[in-house]
């Protein structure tokens, strides 16, 4: 039988995998691109199936931080409570980023059926809606999101859950992350810039890597042994 300790690993590890698929469905390239208020309406079902995909992805990121609070609590439970906190506000951003893009949808679809649309006005309500959902989704969410992550990986890293040099990427990692979206959020770097990419890339790799070998190897048996105290 595989012990709870194991089964956790192993959960954490697919949840990872299947955050970043998701992820990576939904997103709408279409967003991007200059006539997207016209766009998104010939792409109903991709916005839809993108919205359905955040949905899943939120729901992920709700499981995985209620997945590894009574780990991290056999360590600190403060640090757990402050982790699971900001890991939930991050999740809450992501289900509000969902209303922001089928409003642009709405927006969409009543611009190109009004027979005399006013482009001023569509275009302002248009750009409003898209730099609201990026800032919930690249600010709101990823902000307390890496917050959270920090504690889990000093976490994992005192616990000695998993290899040093992991906790360390983790560190690191989230660390490029949280000065990534700073520099956002003051307008200092752009989303679809490459130094906005390469700052994420970091992160996005450990997560991947961590999934894999947490299937394969599952947490150190330290916490077993010593209790996860030092």
């Amino acid at each position: 039988m595989i012990d709870t300790d194991r089964k956790t690993a192993i959960t954490f590890g697919i949840l990872l995998i299947t955050g970043i698929i998701f992820g990576i469905l939904s997103s709408v390239p279409a967003l991007e691109q200059p006539d997207y208020l016209t766009k998104l309406s010939t792409i109903k079902g991709q916005v839809l199936l993108a919205a359905f995909f955040q949905f899943i992805m939120a729901a992920v990121y709700v499981c995985i931080a209620v997945l590894l609070y009574p780990t991290i609590k056999k360590y600190n439970e403060g640090l757990a409570l402050s982790y699971f906190g900001f890991r939930i506000i991050g999740a809450v951003f992501l289900f509000i980023g969902i209303i922001f893009l089928l409003l642009l949808l709405f927006i969409s679809q009543r611009f190109v059926i009004e027979v005399q649309p006013d482009p001023s006005r569509f275009q302002t309500i248009g750009e409003l809606l898209r730099v609201g959902r990026d800032w919930i989704n690249h600010i709101g969410m990823i902000l307390p999101w890496s917050i959270g992550g920090l504690i889990l990986y000093y976490c994992f890293f005192r616990m000695k859950l998993i290899p040093k040099w992991l906790s360390i990427w983790g560190l690191i990692g989230y660390t490029s992350t949280l000065i990534a979206t700073i520099l956002l959020f003051f307008d200092i770097i752009k989303i679809v810039s490459p130094i906005y990419l390469i700052m994420n890339t970091p992160t996005a790799l450990l997560e991947l890597i961590l999934a894999v070998y947490l299937i394969v190897n599952g947490f150190n048996p330290y916490i077993k042994q010593k209790g996860g105290t030092l």
